[in-house]
């Protein structure tokens, strides 16, 4: 898989959740705290060109997967075509 870019901050535990699962399955991530870099969500909203209302907001390379549940199910999509 494609480094996973992870935007969100330390205190939201769906942002822990999608950093846990990169741990778990081994991929290459980076994590971006809004709070301590600076960065707020329209800040990112410009940078996505999307709005942003939740965090984390997940890219996997350059792809936009969404939140946490969006990324846990491209997870899952990746998993299966990959078993198949």
């Amino acid at each position: 898989m494609e480094p996973v870019t992870i935007y969100g901050r330390m205190s939201c535990g769906f942002c822990v959740r999608a950093r846990q699962l990169c741990e778990v399955k081994g991929y290459d991530y980076r994590f971006v705290d809004m709070i301590a870099e600076g960065i707020s969500k329209g800040d990112l909203s410009e940078t996505l060109g999307r709005p942003v209302v939740t965090v984390p907001q997940i890219l996997v390379g350059d792809d936009y997967v969404g939140g946490c549940d969006e990324f846990f199910a491209f997870v899952r999509q990746q998993e299966a075509l990959a078993g198949s």
